[in-house]
């Protein structure tokens, strides 16, 4: 299965299981009915998506009894499901302006457990030979960014406007996954996405590195809600999450240190 059909299905699993405690199936922080079992339900940008599969084996395997179930997407769609009040307990966004946007909703202090930056991606070979960030104003080039309400689209402008570089992109996409598949998919000549993001497609796709003078720095705060049914629980992840263990897997997934 391709790396975009798999993120598609994974999406709408996501999306069916949130649908189910909406609907009043299993909710956040809830106890699985016989077995003993909590059920921690993590609302993670989707930048995050490898990283935290790696980290869900680590702290189960640390806390017997635990669950933790993930729903990735782009920040701000995370950030609207808080504020309509689909039931978790976590909550990890690319960017703290997202995270300020539900101040009402979390519980406690958040924790930045880490940092980011972007790159351009262009299908294997380069067949555009995207070299330079002013290259994206290339009138022919099929130009594929996030939205800018998504914080690697925020990012990206950021770094577009401060160049000079007038970019007018053929989509705009609602989290930076969506992004690189269209990068992988062949369906565009470049986009901007996280370095993490390049890492995971590996060879399929072509990373252009932004010098670090140009570059934007995204930072991943990690917050408790407010409605979390297993408020402790929650706040042990969000802890663990900006702890020593978690940092490892960050920093090997190529994200930068708080």
């Amino acid at each position: 299965m391709s790396r975009a059909l798999a993120a598609a299905y994974a999406a709408l699993a996501a999306f069916a299981l949130l649908a189910v405690a909406a609907c009043g199936g299993s909710g956040s922080g809830s106890g699985d009915e016989g077995s003993g079992e909590t059920t921690l339900t993590v609302l993670a940008a989707s930048s995050l998506t490898d990283v935290f599969e790696e980290a869900r084996t680590v702290y189960e395997r640390e806390h017997p009894g635990l669950r933790l179930r993930f729903s990735f997407a782009g920040s701000q769609e995370l950030a609207s499901q808080v504020r309509q009040g689909v039931p978790a307990d976590v909550l990890v966004t690319a960017d703290t302006e997202t995270m300020d946007g539900v101040a009402d909703d979390v519980s406690g202090e958040a924790v930045t457990i880490a940092r980011n930056q972007l790159t351009i991606v262009a299908p294997p070979g380069n067949p555009a030979g995207v070299e330079t960030l002013a290259d994206l104003a290339d009138p022919g080039l099929r130009l594929v960014l996030a939205a800018p309400e998504v914080p690697a689209g925020r990012y990206g402008q950021e770094i577009l406007d401060r160049q000079g570089v007038d970019a007018a992109p053929d989509s705009q996409e609602p989290n930076v996954r969506s992004v690189l598949s269209k990068v992988e998919l062949g369906e565009a000549d470049a986009g901007l996405v996280y370095v993490t993001d390049a890492a995971v497609a590996g060879d399929a796709v072509h990373a252009v590195p932004i010098p670090d003078g140009l570059n934007a720095t995204a930072s991943y705060p990690a917050a408790v809600l407010a409605a979390s049914g297993s408020p402790d629980e929650a706040r042990a992840f969000v802890d663990w999450l900006g702890g020593e263990r978690a940092g490892r897997l960050l920093r090997d997934a190529g994200f930068l240190a708080p």
